[in-house]
């Protein structure tokens, strides 16, 4: 990668802020209880959820105090438990890269009062037409957190509505199989870290426990023109998609299917695309009302793109990061090598 890129700055902060949230939620992972309750939405959240986001809203805010942050937390569960609260403080306060000078270039709130409003500050941010925002998802992945499984730390950088920096990290990545799967786990190091710079490529390292690791760049994705070749990656339990119509579409383009490829975290699966064999991935909503977040994807997507991907929504038009904290604009999502993206739009409009 050019070290003089735009970006630089940028690009060093985030990867050292996501390194340094992914050691607080390796913390928490060996502890029984992990704080956990279900939010308003009946989606599970813990307390790396909000100490890994104060401590990334931190960093940034510190360095850029006039950039819009998009966090998917806020911190009124924490000032109505106490007990919660001051075991969130205790990870954030105790969380710190071993590397003093890695360390220095970073921000960490001074106290209690000083992290609730860190977390809050990312649940007032909204991505808009103009401008520069950061999106974060502190814990993408929680239910499979809680469970030891694959989970991933998320920031990008959005600018005037396009992706310009993604930095990705999986705690818990092993990638000695050539496949992620939830259940084989990196027990004993960090796992790694994914990252994009626009016009830069995709790159990857080890995450350890102070300085930045070396990273080496990930070869760009096979194009493909034969369906045979479609290698997907989805998630059986999936909730908000329509598995049995990718099902429908798989069969009716002659891709195999089952995918051997299942995972929770919808930021992984652009990793499975990076890194993990898998090179389409396909979301079909259950409603037609259906909308993702933003922090679901910012960043993930920049990853396919640069490794040769088209990202797009089920008619083939671009994803618009431009406005809000959802994707409003994009009715599912399509993500394959450019060389048969548009056979897979055509696919999906004749199912449908």
């Amino acid at each position: 990668m050019d070290p003089t890129h735009p970006y630089a700055k940028e690009l060093e902060l985030a990867c050292l802020t996501v390194q340094r949230a992914a050691l607080l939620t390796k913390k928490l992972l060996a502890a029984v209880d992990k704080g956990s309750f279900d939010k308003s939405d009946d989606t599970p959240v813990t307390i790396a959820d909000f100490a890994a986001q104060s401590l990334i809203i931190a960093a940034v805010h510190h360095i850029f105090p006039e950039d819009d942050i998009v966090g998917e937390e806020d911190a009124k569960a924490l000032r109505a438990e106490p007990d919660l609260c001051e075991r969130t403080w205790e990870l954030v306060s105790s969380t710190r890269l071993e590397d003093e000078e890695s360390e220095a270039l970073l921000y960490a709130p001074k106290t209690k009062d000083e992290m609730l409003e860190l977390i809050d500050l990312g649940a007032q941010g909204s991505c808009k037409p103009t401008g520069r925002s950061w999106v974060l998802d502190p814990v993408d992945g929680t239910a499979t957190f809680i469970r030891g499984q694959q989970y991933a730390v998320c920031l990008a950088l959005v600018e005037d509505g396009q992706q310009k920096i993604g930095v990705i990290g999986c705690p818990n990545l092993n990638l000695e199989t050539g496949r992620i799967h939830e259940d084989i786990a990196d027990r004993t190091g960090y796992g790694y870290q994914v990252f994009a710079v626009a016009g830069q490529g995709a790159w990857i390292r080890k995450m350890g426990t102070g300085a930045l690791l070396a990273a080496r760049e990930i070869e760009p994705k096979k194009q493909i023109a034969d369906p045979k070749e479609i290698d997907f990656v989805d998630c059986v339990a999936a909730t908000s998609s329509d598995y049995a119509m990718h099902g429908r579409l798989a069969s009716h383009l002659g891709a195999s299917w089952p995918p051997p490829t299942s995972l929770w975290s919808a930021q992984l699966r652009y990793i499975a695309i990076a890194v993990g064999g898998c090179n389409v991935l396909i979301k079909i909503p259950r409603k037609a009302s259906y909308r993702s977040k933003i922090w679901d994807h910012a960043g993930g997507m920049l990853i396919a793109q640069e490794l040769g991907c088209v990202v797009s929504d089920l008619e083939g038009n671009p994803v618009d990061c431009s406005l809000g904290r959802t994707l409003a604009g994009c009715h599912g999502m399509i993500i394959a090598p450019a060389s048969i993206h548009r056979r897979l739009v055509e696919a999906v409009k004749q199912i449908l």
